[in-house]
């Protein structure tokens, strides 16, 4: 897979595969919200690992009961089908 940032269109054309994900600058977002803290943190811990096992790392921003995940490829200057590949992972972890 290449590291190179994807256009307008290409993100735009991503970016409509998915529910909730949204565009800032050049990033992708996401708010994930839960019962407790205890949930939350469980999330963060599934994320840690698929950040790991994927080599991309979001910046997160964990909060009581909600967890804003960002993703962005800065190495590429913009968004990469990575940021979007784990993206899809982590909706696959969320089970509302």
């Amino acid at each position: 897979m290449k590291n190179e940032a994807l256009t307008p269109m290409e993100i735009e054309s991503r970016l409509g595969e998915f529910s909730g994900w949204q565009q800032h600058g050049l990033c992708i977002s996401k708010t994930y919200s839960f019962k407790d803290y205890y949930q939350t943190i469980a999330f963060v811990n599934a994320i840690a690992w698929i950040a790991h096992r994927e080599d991309h790392h979001p910046d997160l921003a964990v909060s009581y009961n909600a967890c804003r995940v960002d993703y962005s490829t800065h190495s590429a200057g913009g968004l990469t089908e990575k940021d979007f590949i784990c993206a899809a992972l982590v909706d696959a972890l969320f089970k509302p």
